[in-house]
């Protein structure tokens, strides 16, 4: 497998890590009676506190601009769009049966970049998309309650998480990751602020709840660099499997944070997503090696 690839998997390892933290502050925060779209405009403020400075720090002052870049901003858009709909459906339905639906993203990845892009998937490729998600549902475990009308909102966000993460390969080389973290987070920030003006009460926030979002802002502001890198490092078909470390993520943060031990389907699903990784890793080994042995 070339070295890149290997780079953007372990891109997609961290990044969906440090969303799972992420959302694991929310809601802890949430927990405590903080409105969503208000505890996503915190969440956005101590992000855009972090990551401002850094992108000082680098050199990057001058390329603030760039985030008016259109394929800069139909990727900050897109992602608002997802975390909206994410937001909403996560207050009306339980959080296993949107996991599940949100596991549908990696197909509408594979997909897009196929009929999009013009990466060839492959038969095989496709097939251990579909055991991830099978494991994916096993570990999520998903209720009768995806029949609810909110269920569409998850979908919505798969779609989008897509749309963004395809759109990720269009950005120019030139735009540093950086100014791409920082245009989301602001979009994502901009939008969190008009939505919860319109359907929110405001409530003054603790000082557990600021500190919680300071280090949800670290985390966020991570997970989008990493996750763009995944996406500028290689090719989506190498990546988006690893999508579903999410979903591992998720499981040891259910028992590290609230105490929830997974089951056996749980850990058989769990299992099924580590061998659906391997089996990509493996694939795309032997794809680059099937070039080089025609040379």
């Amino acid at each position: 497998m070339p070295h890149s690839n290997f780079r953007g998997i372990a891109c997609m390892i961290l990044a969906a890590g440090a969303f799972v933290a992420n959302d694991s502050c929310m809601k802890l925060v949430m927990e405590d009676q903080a409105p969503p779209y208000q505890v996503l405009v915190m969440r956005g403020v101590m992000a855009c506190l972090w990551c401002l400075p850094i992108v000082f720090w680098m050199g990057h002052g001058r390329d603030i601009r760039l985030i008016l870049d259109k394929w800069v901003l139909l990727r900050s858009f897109s992602e608002v769009v997802a975390i909206l709909a994410f937001i909403v459906a996560l207050a009306r339905m339980p959080i296993a049966d949107l996991t599940a639906i949100s596991q549908l993203s990696p197909f509408f990845v594979l997909a897009g970049a196929g009929l999009i892009w013009g990466e060839t998937i492959g038969p095989l490729r496709i097939i251990l998309i579909a055991f991830g998600i099978l494991g994916a549902l096993l570990v999520a475990q998903p209720g009768g309650s995806a029949a609810s009308p909110y269920a569409v909102l998850g979908f919505i966000t798969a779609v989008c998480g897509a749309g963004r993460d395809l759109i990720s390969r269009k950005v120019a080389a030139h735009i540093p990751a950086l100014i791409v973290t920082l245009a989301t987070l602001v979009t994502v920030m901009l939008s969190a602020t008009v939505a919860s003006s319109l359907f929110e009460t405001h409530v003054a926030p603790t000082g557990r709840q600021v500190g919680l979002m300071a280090l949800a802002g670290f985390l966020l502001m991570c997970g989008q660099f990493f996750l763009f890198l995944a996406y500028r490092l290689a090719p989506a078909r190498a990546v988006a499997p690893f999508n579903y470390s999410f979903t591992l993520w998720a499981v040891l943060s259910g028992y590290v944070v609230f105490g929830a031990i997974p089951n056996q389907f749980a850990a058989i699903g769990m299992a099924l997503i580590l061998a659906t990784g391997l089996g990509v890793i493996l694939l795309e080994g032997r794809t680059r090696q099937g070039p080089l042995a025609a040379q």
